[in-house]
């Protein structure tokens, strides 16, 4: 951080906090308690009031560096949930942008709004997700694939296929042009023209490995624009099934990818999904046991059928 940043940042910092002690501010900002004085002289003698109190440390003469919008308390409490999901959510680099980004919000809310605004944060919680290897390596990603957008360079990764090819493998190495990330359903997406099949693909993060930006360069079509682009719908196949009343709500808060309607009846509920291939509901419908039953299509049912006499032999 070079001085100008951090002389700014030093009056964001006390107007924050009522009295900060110049030992405490070369803790924040890393640098030694003679250069927190040099800065300390250098806003005094450009006409900043900081006012120092000996023994107990420095603070800013009141009215002074009024912002110059005002939030009210519910817009303050959206910046600063905004501030925790990107910190959640984003990698580890927009992550700590996210904090000084908190940080500075805080700083220039008055101390009404600020107050208010704490009070509601804390009715309010957004839970991290667990700290497992996927989740780091997810945001690795993230940064890699966001910097080979901005400098238009090709990534290469290994995939897993939801479903297997004709040769049975679901495994693939691909190398892509990366447009765009998409976050669905808490997942992540790479919106990019696979250089295998010559179009434009979406492969989930979850489902990379070994992710690596290359050399090569491209360009994004000049028709292509991320937040109007709406993928080909070519889930065409409808599959319907029956769900006991006791899990109705379970089901519809499972929230499945596929789910298109869920209308309760006298027998519970029934719910109908478009897929591309009935299989790519397989797992799901038998994770639900004798509490779900296939009504159509019948090739499906009996797909169904023939993987539960296959578990029912296991047993």
């Amino acid at each position: 951080m070079n001085k100008t940043d951090r002389m700014l940042a030093i009056v964001l910092e006390l107007q924050r906090k009522k009295m900060i002690r110049a030992e405490d501010l070369a803790a924040v900002f890393e640098t030694s308690v003679r250069t927190i004085y040099r800065d300390i002289q250098a806003l005094s003698e450009a006409g900043v009031p900081v006012v120092g109190a000996p023994g107990l440390g420095y603070s800013l003469m009141e009215g002074y560096f009024l912002p110059p919008i005002s939030f009210t308390v519910e817009e303050a409490v959206t910046l600063l949930i905004g501030t925790d999901f990107i910190e959640q959510k984003f990698d580890n680099d927009y992550g700590k942008k996210a904090q000084s980004s908190r940080s500075k919000i805080e700083a220039i809310l008055p101390e009404r709004v600020r107050s208010e605004a704490a009070r509601v944060r804390k009715a309010i919680r957004l839970l991290k997700p667990g700290e497992d290897v996927s989740n780091e390596r997810e945001k690795t990603y993230i940064e890699s694939i966001r910097q080979a957008i901005l400098l238009e360079q090709k990534v290469e990764f290994g995939y897993s296929k939801r479903m297997p090819g004709t040769d049975g493998n679901r495994q693939s190495v691909r190398s892509a042009a990366p447009y765009g990330l998409v976050l669905k359903q808490g997942s992540w997406t790479l919106i990019a023209r696979c250089d295998l099949r010559q179009e434009i693909r979406h492969f989930r993060l979850s489902r990379m490995t070994e992710l690596i930006v290359l050399e090569d360069r491209y360009k994004i079509p000049s028709d292509f624009h991320l937040h109007d682009y709406k993928p080909p719908d070519d889930r065409n196949i409808r599959v319907c099934i029956q769900a006991n009343p006791d899990i109705a709500d379970k089901i519809k808060e499972s929230n499945n990818f596929y789910m298109d309607t869920a209308e309760e009846n006298e027998n519970g509920l029934h719910v109908s999904f478009r897929v591309r291939q009935p299989e790519e509901l397989l797992h799901w419908v038998l994770g639900w046991g004798a509490d779900v039953v296939v009504l159509e299509p019948e090739s499906f049912r009996n797909r169904v059928r023939a993987e539960a006499e296959k578990m029912l032999k296991r047993y």
